[in-house]
């Protein structure tokens, strides 16, 4: 399926849902790409899994913003292939930057860039101890095993739009 057929996929699914995130962040190693960054060279030209650009692109055209939040201890790689794959320009924040923190403070770093609130946020990414941390924080999380892809996206959407309906049913309590 290509980019274009994923973006028309994904924004029909996203069509589906009257609740939406207002920022849909992703970790970068094997969720955007399958790859650890510190493994590779910046003269490589890097790949992403099949539906990464096309649900990009469709949160976008959606207005949903998206962001980073990785942990890898070779920013300047990761950073040299946002670029290269021409992706860069789409994330209103980026938080790309070594720690021992399970993302924490990139979560925080985040929020405060862009003032969205936790619960207002999706997050996808491959490693369970980072979504159970930010999990804690408020942000609907999802685990993806072979990087994000529309049914991910699907189980992301629908996650927050039960645990929005869910907190707003006790608001009116």
């Amino acid at each position: 399926m290509g980019d274009e057929r994923v973006k028309e996929a994904a924004l029909e699914m996203i069509g589906l849902f009257q609740v939406l995130p207002r920022l849909v962040v992703f970790d970068l190693d094997y969720t955007l790409w399958p790859f650890y960054c510190e493994c590779r060279s910046k003269k490589e030209m890097p790949l992403l899994y099949p539906h990464t650009k096309g649900i990009l692109s469709a949160l976008k055209h959606k207005g949903i913003d998206v962001a980073i939040a990785s942990r890898s201890p070779t920013p300047d790689i990761a950073k040299n292939f946002l670029t290269k794959l021409g992706i860069q320009p789409m994330f209103v924040a980026q938080e790309i930057f070594s720690s021992y923190t399970h993302k924490t403070e990139h979560f925080q770093r985040i929020q405060w860039r862009t003032r969205i609130p936790f619960t207002s946020m999706l997050f996808f990414d491959d490693e369970d101890r980072n979504i159970q941390t930010v999990q804690n924080m408020g942000v609907t999380s999802i685990l993806v095993n072979n990087g994000v892809n529309l049914g991910a996206l699907q189980e992301g959407l629908t996650k927050f739009s039960q645990k929005s309906a869910a907190s707003g049913k006790d608001k009116l309590k």
